[in-house]
This record gives structure tokens, C-alpha cells and sequence, in this order.
């Protein structure tokens, strides 16, 4: 098994920046644009806390523009643009842009599974060094992690983003490619209203 040190392996996390009114637009369309705000400001949190312990390089890609001074302000982050010109072509460029780099493992989260824990991610990393891919799947039918060990742009294109169908999408790519992959524990993101109870937020 290949040492894992923070020379190999590099973590994106994608993210917003937290303004009101342009997060968690469809929570906030039920439970009101202040209160969205506050669930996704609690879930960053809980995503920088989850990824502080791990032994890899992480980069914070913004949507928008880069944030100065932010939350994701601390050692062991670096701050990065996303481009392209949809979710796909974005993940694809930054996964790139890290092997392009040096990187041996590449792996990449969102910001919105409140049930992701430092040892899923762990998990995910410690799979890499058996598989090509590796996949963490959510109960609405996407995904909450992305990893691989070299640089598959098929894993990026053709898919119906944002719908139940990208997981399914995505595995089967997978399989066409005839490489291995590792699939973790699903777990509930969160999007929707009834997403808040199942992953234990009360407001």
C-alpha cells in the first residue's frame, strides 16, 4: 500500500460564498432566506471541522470570486477559482488543474453532506490505493465524493447534473472505462426541507 502523505493526495472542496438569497435557494424558498443562510453557514462549518484533521492538502475552490478572508482562512487551505461553464466542466478543470500539479490522488466534496465525517473522507483516500475511482453516494441519487488516481474526464461529461440520475451516470461510466472502483456509505445531503431532520439540524 502506497504511503499517504500530504505531497500526493489534494482534497477539493467546492464552495459558495455565504450571501443571502443566493444559498440553499430552494430551502430558502420554504423556510425563508435568513434561516438558509444560517443552515449553510452551519455547514461549512461542519466542512472545514471534518477536513481540518486530514493528512492531504485541501483546496477551496469559490464559485464566485475568491474570498480574502474567510472561514477557509487557515494553514494547510489554499484558495482557488472555479471555471467553466457548467458543474461538470468545473470539477473536471480543477481535478485537472491538481494532476497537472503533481497530485496522485485527487478527491472532491461539496459543502452540503452534514453526515460526511473525517473518517469517510479517510476511507476515500485509503480506497484510492486499490481502485481508480472512488464514489460516495447520496440517498437523492448524486454523490457527496468523487476521487481518483489519475485523470478521467469521461467521469465529468454526459451527466444530468443536479438530478437522481448522477450517480447511476457516473458508475456506469465507470464501468464502460473497465476500472475499479470503491463505493463508500450513502448518505443524506442536504437540499431539500426534509433533508434538515435527517441530518439532525433544527432551526
Amino acid at each position: 500500500m502506497d504511503d499517504i502523505t500530504p505531497l500526493n493526495t489534494a482534497l477539493i472542496i467546492f464552495v459558495r460564498h455565504p450571501e443571502l438569497g443566493k444559498v440553499k435557494t430552494r430551502l430558502g424558498k420554504v423556510i425563508g432566506d435568513e434561516k438558509a443562510l444560517s443552515v449553510y453557514n452551519l455547514l461549512l462549518g461542519h466542512t472545514r471541522q471534518i477536513t481540518i484533521p486530514l493528512n492531504c492538502r485541501k483546496f477551496i475552490y469559490y464559485t464566485d470570486q475568491v474570498i480574502e478572508h474567510d472561514i477557509w482562512t487557515f494553514p494547510g487551505y489554499t484558495k482557488r477559482q472555479q471555471f467553466g461553464e457548467d458543474l461538470g466542466a468545473r470539477m473536471s478543470n480543477a481535478f485537472k488543474e491538481l494532476f497537472d500539479q503533481g497530485f496522485e490522488r485527487v478527491m472532491i466534496i461539496g459543502s452540503d453532506c452534514y453526515q460526511l465525517q473525517t473518517h469517510v473522507l479517510e476511507q476515500g483516500i485509503d480506497a484510492l490505493n486499490d481502485n481508480d475511482v472512488v464514489v460516495g453516494p447520496t440517498f437523492d441519487g448524486g454523490y457527496y465524493l468523487l476521487g481518483c488516481n489519475h485523470y478521467i474526464p469521461e467521469l465529468f461529461t454526459h451527466k444530468d447534473w443536479s438530478t437522481d440520475q448522477v450517480a447511476t451516470q457516473t458508475i456506469s461510466t465507470i464501468s464502460q472505462l473497465k476500472l475499479n472502483h470503491s463505493l463508500l456509505e450513502k448518505l443524506h445531503d442536504v437540499d431539500e426541507p426534509a433533508d434538515l431532520e435527517l441530518n439532525g439540524i433544527f432551526l
